[in-house]
């Protein structure tokens, strides 16, 4: 079965910390794009970091940089998003993404083919 299987979701304090895990299964991650995106109420999906495939660059969205970091390691076909500093403007679902090419080195929300489920982040004190 193929599927993303994501965990690490759940209650932050301003301020506070979350990793949030999302385990491959079916399908490989190495050496393709893939992506952390999140969609709060009433807003559209964004990109939130994305990590190549080919380089090992990452990229993040102006609002998390310097406060999130993604990472992921391709011998347990897992990517992570650790996530510092968490603001109330960060509530949202989060999903992980893969790219649909192999090689790739951009995340662009059209392109991503395997999508996990998602997972509620809030940030309330």
């Amino acid at each position: 079965q193929l599927q993303f299987v994501e965990s690490g979701g759940g209650l932050a304090q301003p301020g506070g910390s979350l990793r949030l895990s999302c385990a491959a299964s079916g399908f490989t991650l190495e050496y393709y794009a893939i992506g952390w995106f999140r969609q709060a109420p009433g807003k559209e999906r964004e990109g939130v970091a994305c990590a190549s495939g080919t380089t090992g660059t990452t990229t993040y969205a102006e609002s998390v940089k310097g406060r999130f970091t993604i990472a992921r390691d391709n011998a347990k076909n897992t990517v992570y998003l650790q996530m510092n500093n968490l603001k109330p403007e960060d509530t949202a679902v989060y999903y992980c993404a893969r790219r649909k090419n192999w090689l790739t080195s951009e995340c662009p929300d059209n392109e991503m083919g395997y999508w996990g489920e998602g997972t509620l982040v809030t940030v309330s004190s």
